[in-house]
Order: structure tokens, then sequence, then C-alpha cells
């Protein structure tokens, strides 16, 4: 991080230029609990950034803040080097910081093909119009199919989204969470609750959907995040144990006992 002036002669602390999310000092307290302590994480461009530890240790709690469903306690949180740690949840969604979270956020009495459509009113300034016609909608048809593609749904446009495996299901979820165009993916255990044989599969819509934006995920399984993450944080007890690549993290004796309880 580097500093600048600001208009009125104060120093403004800004991030490195290929920092596109960052938190610093950040520290989240439920009365006497504390979710979250002094955290201080950087975000890379164009990344997959992977946020592991045991249950409790505060990751989701951290992906609340970044999204502003809470505020913190203390502390800054930096985006594309704005400061928007008291910026309504919508106006970072705006912006490009884009969540998708753990529990199924689809309509499942609607169509894979309706469901998209619903998603990309907003990025279209149409939202959310459920009544249009038909034929207003039809401007929307391109990127819906492209959408169904990127994330190999092609043969399902027309099934509710009820009728889906739980993996495509999911497929349907990063595809709504892509439809708002985001320079920043934060994608909540995308693969909670997903079968062995889909896990390849969505793995793969993650590397795809990440070119060209950033991704930070939470995820257990680290089978996944050595393959699909470029670094990766571990929290426990919401302050950060280790941060590197998996190879790193992996021989960190810290990270072992977290997890398995002793170094051994």
């Amino acid at each position: 991080m580097f500093g600048v002036k600001g208009q009125d002669g104060r120093a403004v602390l800004k991030s490195e230029p290929n920092i596109i999310l960052e938190a610093r000092g950040l520290s989240k307290q439920f009365g006497g609990f504390s979710a979250v302590k002094n955290v201080n994480l950087s975000v890379q461009r164009g990344t997959i950034h992977a946020l592991i530890g045991p249950n409790g240790a505060g990751k989701t709690t951290l992906f609340n803040l970044f999204t502003k469903l809470l505020l913190p306690t203390k502390g800054t949180i930096l985006y594309r080097g704005e400061d928007i740690t008291r910026m309504p949840p919508a106006d970072v969604a705006v912006r490009g910081l884009v969540r998708s979270f753990q529990i199924s956020a689809v309509f499942p009495r609607l169509s894979v093909r309706d469901n998209l459509r619903i998603a990309l009113q907003r990025p279209q300034n149409l939202a959310i119009q459920f009544w249009r016609s038909e034929r207003c909608l039809a401007v929307l048809d391109n990127d819906v199919a492209a959408l169904i593609d990127e994330v190999g749904l092609s043969g399902w446009a027309d099934h509710m989204a009820c009728e889906l495996s739980y993996g495509r299901r999911r497929a349907l979820e990063l595809a709504t969470t892509l439809a708002l165009k985001p320079d920043v993916m934060l994608l909540d255990e995308p693969m909670a609750g997903v079968g062995h044989e889909d896990i390849e599969r969505i793995a793969a819509i993650i590397k795809k959907a990440s070119i060209g934006r950033t991704v930070v995920m939470i995820e257990h399984n680290l089978s996944v995040v050595e393959d699909v993450c470029d670094r990766i944080t571990v929290l426990q007890r919401g302050e950060i144990l280790a941060d590197g690549t998996y190879s790193e993290i992996s021989s960190d004796s810290r990270v072992r006992e977290a997890y398995m309880g002793s170094e051994a």
C-alpha cells in the first residue's frame, strides 16, 4: 500500500495496483465474542483466493463484512482502492463485488432460462419486472444462452430449477452470480452438498468463470482448493493463522494442528 494526499492535504491510504480487495485491521464483535480479530488480508486482482479453516473460524463473517451485510466493529475495507467500509450493500454490488450464498438462491418453480432472465435484468436496467412480455425480454436471450453454455446447462434451459440435480442447481446459482457481471465473485462453499460426480464439473466452471475476474471462495474441500486456488488464507478463531500457496500452508504445522487437533 502507499499514501497520497487528498484535496484537504491529509494522507489517504491506497491499495497497491494489483490488490483489488483488502481488509486492514478488520474486527467484528458480537457482544463479548470476537468473530473476526484484527484481520489484514489482501486479494490480488485476477486470482482465485480461498478462505479455509475449521467451523467457527470467521470465514462467513468476513464475507458478510466484505459485502456489507455486517458493519465492522473496527477496521477498514478497500475495494479497488476505494474505502467501502460504511457503504450500503447495494452500492458495493453495483461496483462489481458480488456474492453467492451457501443456501440455494434460485427460483425453484422457474426454468433455468427464466432464472437467468431475472438475474440479467439488473445489469440491463430492466430490474426487476416479472410481467414484461416475451418480446421485451428477448433482448436478453443471447446473454442467457451464453451463461447457460458457460456453466454447462445447455440441455436444461427449459427445465424448472427444482428438477435439476443439486450439482446442476449449484451451477445455475453460479450463472446467476455471473449475470451480475462481477469484477470480484465471493463464493460461499460452492461445493457444499455437491455429490462427488459433480465436484470436478463445478470446479471447472469456477476456473472458467475466473478468467478476467477475481474469485474469493470459502471451501472445506481441500482437494478443490489445491486444484483451483492460487492463494489460500487460513483462519482460526477469527484470526489469520497462515497465508500462502497450497504447498506452503499444507506444510505448516499450525495448519495441520488446527485441522487435525495435533501436529502429529
